[in-house]
This record gives C-alpha cells, sequence and structure tokens, in this order.
C-alpha cells in the first residue's frame, strides 16, 4: 500500500442526507469498511436546513389514509413538471426508492406520518411525508447520524474536506482528504460523490445561475461545487446546470420563509400597487421565485387569515417566521389597507377571492416575501444506478454521485421542482448506490 495513508471499501464524500444513506445501506454488508468523510458538520447541510419532507408515492401512509398513489404516478407528476424526458429513466428509479426507503426510515423508529394537509402544486395527490411535529430536516438528519453511529463497520470523519479524487491509470482510486493541516490518500474500492450543490460558489453560480440576479441565499455555507473540477477531466458530463431551488416566499429583511401550503389555504400575493399579479394555487415556491424576481422591488406581499395561520402555524418554517417577528396583524380592512399603503376599497379588490376560492376574513396576516436561491439543481449526468457517466453514456468505473453533486430532477428551469424533490434524490440516490454496494442485500430487519 505504498504511497497510500489508509484504505476503505468505500468512500463516501459528504455527511448529509445522501451520504448518511448510502453508508448505512451499504454498512449492512459486514465486509465492507465505509468512511464518510464531511466538510464541517458544525457548518451543516441543506438538508438539515430543510423541511425535512420525503415525497413517496405508494407508502402505507398514504394507503392508511385512504390516499391512492404509486411510484408511476410520481414520476409523472415530476415529469409533467420539468418535461425532461430524457431524465426519466433516473426520476423513475428514484420515485420506485421512495416508498422502500420512507418505509425503512419509519421503522427504524422515525416517527413519519402523511401530510394530508400539505398540498403542493404539481403534486395529483399528497405524498409528502413529515416528522410527527413538523420539526423539520434537523431532526432527521440526527437520527439517521445516530443510526450510523451503531454501524460498527463505518467511520465518520468530520473537518475532513476531500480536496480531490486519486486517479490511477484513468480509473478511480480513491480520495484525496484535507485533515488537521495534512493531505492523506486514502485507497477506495468505491468512492461516492454526495456532497452539496455550487449554490455558494460565486463563480460557478455567475457561469450558470446569472439569470437568477441576486437572490438571498438561503443554503450552508459549504455548498461549493468542488466535487464537480475533480470529475469532468474524467469525461463526465454536466446536466441542466441553469435550474436551481428557488424559493418565492423569502421574507425580506428577516431570511425566513412563510410556508407554502398558504396559497392553498386562500392566501394572496398583492404587489406594491395593490395589484393581484398571480394564481397562488398554480405555482410552486420554487417556480414563484421567478415571478417575485420580476416585480417592483422583487418582492410582494402576501396576506392570509386566521384561518390559513391556524393550518400553517405549527410548521417549522412559519414557526421560525413567528420567532423572527416576521408576520404582521392587522386586525381589520382598514388596518391592513394602512400597512399596504391603499385605500381600503382597493385592500378590498386586492383581497378578493379567485373564482371557486374562499374569502379572506379578519384578522388577517402579511409578509413582504422576495425570491431566494436555496441549492442548485444542476450536476452530474448519472445512471439510474447513481454510477457517474462519461459523453458516451458508459459508467465511470468505481465512482458513483448523488445529493446536490448529481443532476437534480427540476428539469432545465427552476420552475420545474416540485416540493421534495431534493430529499428525494439524496436520500433515494443513496439508498440506491448503498444497496448496490452492499451487493444487493435485502435484509427486512435493516
Amino acid at each position: 500500500m505504498t504511497g497510500w495513508d489508509d484504505e476503505v471499501d468505500v468512500a463516501v464524500v459528504g455527511g448529509g442526507a445522501c451520504g448518511l444513506m448510502t453508508a448505512l445501506r451499504a454498512a449492512r454488508d459486514p465486509d465492507l469498511v465505509v468512511a464518510v468523510f464531511e466538510k464541517s458538520d458544525r457548518e451543516g447541510c441543506n438538508a438539515a436546513i430543510s423541511s425535512g419532507s420525503l415525497a413517496a408515492g405508494g407508502t402505507r401512509f398514504q394507503a392508511a389514509a385512504g390516499i391512492a398513489d404509486s411510484p408511476q404516478a410520481h414520476a409523472d407528476d415530476i415529469l409533467r413538471a420539468t418535461g425532461d424526458e430524457g431524465w426519466r429513466p433516473v426520476v423513475e428509479a428514484l420515485c420506485a426508492a421512495a416508498p422502500a426507503y420512507v418505509e425503512w426510515i419509519a421503522d427504524s423508529g422515525y416517527p413519519i406520518e402523511i401530510g394530508a394537509d400539505m398540498p403542493r402544486a404539481g403534486m395529483s395527490v399528497p405524498r409528502l411525508h413529515t416528522d410527527t411535529g413538523r420539526l423539520g430536516g434537523a431532526r432527521l438528519m440526527r437520527h439517521l447520524r445516530d443510526l450510523l453511529d451503531g454501524c460498527e463497520n463505518v467511520a465518520f470523519v468530520d473537518e475532513a474536506p476531500v480536496v480531490d479524487l486519486v486517479v490511477e491509470d484513468g480509473t478511480v482510486a480513491g480520495v484525496v482528504v484535507s485533515q488537521n493541516g495534512s493531505l492523506l490518500r486514502v485507497r477506495a474500492g468505491s468512492v461516492v460523490l454526495a456532497a452539496d450543490g455550487f449554490a455558494n460558489n460565486p463563480a460557478l453560480v455567475k457561469e450558470h445561475l446569472a439569470h437568477l440576479g441576486n437572490p438571498f441565499y438561503g443554503g450552508v455555507s459549504t455548498s461549493t461545487g468542488d466535487a464537480l473540477a475533480w470529475v469532468l477531466p474524467l469525461g463526465a458530463q454536466l446536466r441542466n446546470m441553469g435550474a436551481g431551488l428557488r424559493s418565492g416566499l423569502v421574507v425580506v429583511d428577516h431570511g425566513t420563509r412563510v410556508s407554502p401550503a398558504l396559497q392553498f389555504n386562500g392566501a394572496v400575493l398583492v404587489d406594491r400597487t395593490g395589484r393581484r399579479f398571480v394564481d397562488e394555487e398554480s405555482k410552486g415556491y420554487s417556480s414563484l421565485a421567478g415571478i417575485l424576481q420580476a416585480q417592483d422591488g422583487e418582492r410582494a406581499v402576501m396576506i392570509w387569515d386566521a384561518a390559513a395561520m391556524a393550518a400553517t402555524r405549527e410548521s417549522e418554517m412559519m414557526r421560525e417566521c413567528l420567532d423572527a417577528g416576521a408576520i404582521r396583524d392587522a386586525d381589520s380592512v382598514e388596518e391592513l389597507a394602512d400597512a399596504l399603503g391603499l385605500s381600503v376599497e382597493a385592500t378590498r379588490m386586492a383581497i378578493a377571492p379567485l373564482p371557486g376560492r374562499r374569502a379572506l376574513e379578519a384578522p388577517y396576516h402579511l409578509a413582504w416575501v422576495t425570491h431566494g436561491l436555496l441549492t442548485t439543481q444542476g450536476g452530474l449526468v448519472v445512471s439510474p444506478a447513481g454510477e457517474v457517466l462519461d459523453g458516451s453514456g458508459t459508467p465511470i468505473p468505481h465512482l458513483y454521485a448523488g445529493g446536490g453533486t448529481a443532476c437534480g430532477l427540476a428539469g432545465e428551469s427552476s420552475d420545474g421542482y416540485l416540493s421534495g424533490n431534493g430529499l428525494l434524490t439524496a436520500l433515494g440516490m443513496g439508498w440506491i448506490i448503498g444497496n448496490r454496494l452492499a451487493g444487493g442485500l435485502d435484509h427486512p430487519s435493516g
């Protein structure tokens, strides 16, 4: 082992949702030694600051709630939103994995329920699963880390960013890890790139996402897309680099986000002049960002009432908004008009319901919202098995990718992103890759 500082069977780059799931599934094979190299657990990952919502079609939780769904219906909804038929094999593979890993996570002791009160644009039926208590992604990540800590054949190495791949004779043979001021060469039979995307890399954002303008950045500091530069010399290909996970629900001057379920409970968006400029229920929160970007001042005010607040206030997003003082109250239409700087009549017109929608009733709540970028959706082209592919569609030996490093599920435009697609890509590909590395083991107990 001359020239090597250490050796493992599987080197996982990144300890986010994809990396943890990959390691957990691969570790079922007791003959595998797995190492997860994390840049900074202190800085966290995008999964930990997400809502933690798990999109899956055909779960037992849906069945118990009388919701008829399937992985195929899930995949079809995604592709209807993106129009990216060339990515269908990957989409279908991820949607097929989703019910299995959602139920596995539940069976591992994580409290899951179907979010029947969490409607989202683009979903033909409710399919977001959430933790009871709606505590968000941090709770999910803690649970997965606790599970990983119980795996004797896995090492989670923190403050150990991977800085390059080791390539010998054109083949990926390991990784270079920076730890305690030194560079270590770690030999690995398989390398899994499971890092975040590049939304916090100004040069890459300028190159690929300049059309997004200057959005509020709501992701983690470690999303710098380092892995992309390592694999392009190997012939790897990039796909949909102009797409991101955006949000049109970022509260101005606070950086919190209001719940994407608000508009399905009657909330309306009004511009600075009092004009109602969009059918709120027709847009997901990512596609809504582009519409907010085009408004005067790149902002609008979202207005809702007590009924909508009651339906959404227990979500992590709304709790954060309330704690931050990001939501204003108005006890009457006159107070609302004063807050908006409009006449009472103009305010009544602005909040009038669209046909078939319910009317808002006092007291009201409001927040000025703008557009933000949370993560990127472009990345490496992979097979349905998570293999990194070269320009001819041939797998690069021993190299896999998922999470933010791989191409996501938004299609060519951010408008195609549906709620839950980020964790679907991360956990789904981690599930697929980890199972493959474990030799297809299928242990019902774990």
